[in-house]
């Protein structure tokens, strides 16, 4: 009986210690959750790839997913609990478990129960009752499980960041002119980032880097790309350098049904930035309602712009605005909140079908 994490993509761990302990980058939160559990971490790999797999990831994820959810359902028992961190390998480990008829603690973590695939499989192969648990980051998304799988248990994890690494501080970029920042590539849409401020005194500086960007993905980028704009790579320390030095984080997206754009907010905001963000999910709205941040309408150069201007004509509103999302970052958002929170519902799984286990997460008490 054990806890375990299978993981998406791979990820260098070490090198996330070495870069955090030298304050050149967050800790990562999958490793912090293993590290409170005790629980063995296992990542995909192109080793051991079999014609089967290949075929397989047809349907979903790719082979190496395959690859590994066939070793995991040989190597863990039904007293194991195991995590896994996107439906590209949730799902073929719950339709392995479905096939050789196991019954697993299985906890998937859902980006997009949007995709009709993702819908198809679940509804088509009944695998709603072989997840304990489905963990997802938005209100929308957990209605959509919902109405999927009738009878699952959602928990809505919070966003986060690192607070130990993201904080306020003096910025080191200079410039004569107000300076907005942005940063991913998730449906981002710098054109109308572009078109909002190409005509106005300041500058704007875009990290155009998200590790979980596919080519795959809308984007909008500016072509050519005004003067005053600049679209390169940063690195963490960089990165939380244009977030420190910026007068503005502007969040420009394209309407989407995903959860793009969050981690940036969260970046922005511990670092006790001002910021604007097109409004598209439930947890934006949320923090626009609240008075956190700015919300504008997606794809709107004017109603963007609009909203620049007024927060570089209302320094003491923005300041004001962004005391008030840092002191609510950090009652609600940062790693340590979230680990806490994915570690209570792993351990409620894993106390699933003892004698002395008590009422496995009330649906009440979940977080939507």
């Amino acid at each position: 009986m054990g806890f375990h994490l299978a993981t998406s993509v791979v990820f260098d761990f070490n090198t996330f210690l070495r870069r955090a302990e030298a304050d050149q980058g967050p800790r990562h939160t999958v490793y912090q959750v293993a590290e409170r559990l005790g629980a063995q971490i296992h990542q995909p790999h192109k080793e051991g790839i079999s014609l089967l797999d290949k075929l397989l990831s047809k349907l979903v994820g790719n082979p190496e997913h395959w690859a590994l959810a066939r070793n995991l359902i040989n190597e863990l028992s039904q007293e194991d609990t195991i995590y896994c961190s996107g439906e590209e390998i949730g799902i073929p480990l719950a339709m392995l478990a479905k096939l050789k008829s196991r019954h697993l603690k299985l906890v998937v973590h859902v980006m997009a129960p949007h995709r009709p695939r993702f819908r198809a499989l679940v509804k088509l192969l009944d695998l709603g009752p072989l997840i304990k648990l489905f963990t997802v980051t938005d209100k929308q998304k957990a209605n959509l499980i919902r109405s999927l799988v009738p009878n699952a248990q959602v928990f809505v994890v919070p966003e986060q960041t690192d607070a130990s690494f993201f904080t306020p501080g003096p910025g080191k970029i200079t410039t004569n002119r107000p300076l907005i920042a942005s940063a991913g590539l998730e449906q981002r849409d710098y054109i109308t980032l572009a078109l909002a401020t190409q005509e106005k005194a300041l500058d704007t500086k875009i990290c155009a880097y998200s590790p979980n960007a596919s080519a795959q993905q809308r984007r909008n980028i500016p072509n050519p790309i005004p003067e005053n704009m600049e679209i390169r790579y940063f690195d963490f320390v960089e990165l939380r350098d244009l977030y420190r030095s910026a007068d503005i984080v502007v969040i420009s997206l394209l309407r989407n049904n995903y959860s793009a754009g969050l981690t940036v907010l969260m970046e922005a905001i511990a670092c006790g930035k001002p910021v604007i963000m097109s409004e598209n999910i439930g947890l934006t709205t949320d923090f626009v309602e609240k008075g956190l941040i700015l919300g504008v309408k997606p794809e709107d150069p004017k109603n963007l712009g609009e909203a620049i201007d007024y927060l570089l004509a209302n320094p003491e509103f923005s300041q004001e605005m962004a005391k008030r999302a840092h002191g609510y970052f950090l009652s609600h958002y940062t790693s340590e909140h979230y680990v806490s929170q994915v570690c209570h519902q792993l351990e409620q799984v894993n106390a699933l079908d003892r004698p002395d286990a008590s009422n496995f997460v009330n649906v009440d008490s979940i977080t939507l």
